[in-house]
C-alpha cells in the first residue's frame, strides 16, 4: 500500500519545478490512492450505463413523460446518444443494461446491451416503497456482476452512467436520506422541471423520505430501496464491487453521487476508489461530494446524466496517469533541486 506522502514525494523528484503542474499534481494523488500504486492506470476503461423507469412520473415531478426512457435507449444503441458520442471520443467502450425499463424488448440489440430487466419500473415512492429489498439486491447483483466483468475483461477505470425519466426524483431522496439534508436542499430542475414541479417534487421527496428514515438503523436495504431506483441500485453494486476489485471509479452527476452514497453506505470503504469527475448543477450534489469526501474536477454546472460529466472529466485522469507514469526523475538526468 502507499500513501499520499508517498504519492507527494514522487511527484516532487520528477523532472520538473516542485508542485508547479497545481492541481493537476492534486489529481495525480488521488488517482493513484485509488489504485494504489504509483503508475496507475486509466486504460483500459469501460463506461456502463443502467436504464430505468420510475413509477413517480405519474405523479407530476418531471417535465418528460416516461416513456422518453425508451426512446433514449433506442437512441443510445443506435450509437447517437450523447454519451455515445462522448464515450467515442475518449476510446471509452459502452455497455448499456436495462435494468428497469417499462415496455417492449429492444429488438435485435447490438452486442453493447443486456437486458437484465427485474421488472417495468418502479412503484411510486410517492405512495409507497418504490421496489422490495429483493429487488434492490437483485439490481444491486447486476451492478456488481457488470462490475466484475469489466475487470476481468482488463478494465482499470470504471464509469457508471443512467438513463431514467424522473431519476433526480429518487436521487434527491436518497441523498436527504444519507446525508441529512432536507428535500428543499436535496430537489432541483432535473431535466427542466418548471416551479410547479419542483413544489410537487419537493413535497414528495420529503414524505417518502420521512417514511424511510426510521429503518434506516434497523433494515437499511429496506430504507434504501423505499426510495431508489433500479439504475441507482445497479450503480451503487457497480461502484461497490468495483472498488472491492481495485478499479478507479470516475463519478458522473447527481444520480450516479447518489448511487455512490448507497455503495459507501453498503459496502464502507467504497469511496476510496472514487473520483468525482464534475459538480452537477443539481443542488443536492455538494452535500453528496461532502459526504463522501470527494472534491470534483469540473464544475460547468452540467446536468445530462448518461455519464456525461465524466466522460468530459476523464483526459483529466489520462495527464495525470502520464505525469506519475512517464515522466523521468531528477535523479535519472543527473539533476538536483537546490533545496
Amino acid at each position: 500500500m502507499i500513501d499520499e506522502q508517498t504519492v507527494w514525494a514522487h511527484l516532487d523528484a520528477l523532472a520538473k519545478p516542485r508542485r508547479s503542474l497545481g492541481r493537476l499534481e492534486e489529481i495525480a494523488v488521488r488517482l493513484a490512492l485509488t489504485q494504489a500504486r504509483l503508475d496507475p492506470r486509466t486504460t483500459p476503461r469501460r463506461i456502463v450505463l443502467f436504464a430505468g423507469d420510475h413509477g413517480c412520473v405519474a405523479d407530476g415531478v418531471s417535465a418528460w413523460p416516461s416513456a422518453v426512457t425508451g426512446m433514449m435507449v433506442g437512441t443510445i444503441l443506435a450509437g447517437r446518444a450523447t454519451s455515445n458520442a462522448l464515450a467515442a471520443a475518449n476510446d471509452c467502450p459502452l455497455r448499456l443494461i436495462d435494468v428497469g425499463v417499462a415496455g417492449p424488448r429492444a429488438a435485435n440489440p447490438p452486442p453493447f446491451f443486456r437486458d437484465a430487466r427485474v421488472a417495468d419500473g418502479t412503484v411510486s415512492l410517492a405512495h409507497g416503497p418504490a421496489m422490495s429489498p429483493a429487488q434492490f439486491d437483485a439490481a444491486w447483483q447486476i451492478g456488481a456482476d457488470e462490475a466484475d466483468r469489466a475487470v476481468d475483461d482488463g478494465a482499470a477505470l470504471l464509469i457508471a452512467g443512467e438513463m431514467g425519466i424522473g431519476n433526480t426524483t429518487p436521487a434527491a431522496c436518497l441523498t436527504a436520506l444519507l446525508t441529512g439534508i432536507d428535500a428543499v436542499a436535496a430537489v432541483g430542475r432535473g431535466a427542466g422541471a418548471d416551479d410547479a414541479a419542483v413544489a410537487v417534487k419537493t413535497a414528495i421527496v420529503a414524505a417518502a423520505v420521512q417514511r424511510a428514515t426510521p429503518l434506516l438503523a434497523t433494515d437499511a436495504v429496506a430504507a434504501i430501496a423505499a426510495v431508489c431506483g433500479y439504475e441507482i441500485a445497479a450503480m451503487a453494486g457497480f461502484f461497490a464491487q468495483g472498488a472491492a476489485r481495485g478499479a478507479t471509479l470516475l463519478l458522473d452527476g447527481y444520480v450516479a453521487t447518489a448511487a455512490a452514497l448507497v455503495a459507501e453506505r453498503q459496502a464502507p470503504g467504497s469511496a476510496r476508489a472514487m473520483i468525482a469527475g464534475h459538480r452537477s448543477a443539481e443542488p443536492g450534489h455538494t452535500a453528496a461530494l461532502a459526504t463522501l469526501g470527494l472534491d470534483p474536477l469540473l464544475d460547468w454546472g452540467m446536468r445530462l446524466g448518461e455519464g456525461s460529466g465524466a466522460l468530459v472529466a476523464l483526459p483529466l485522469l489520462d495527464a495525470a496517469a502520464a505525469l506519475l507514469g512517464d515522466v523521468a526523475r531528477l535523479d535519472a538526468i543527473g539533476a538536483s533541486r537546490a533545496d
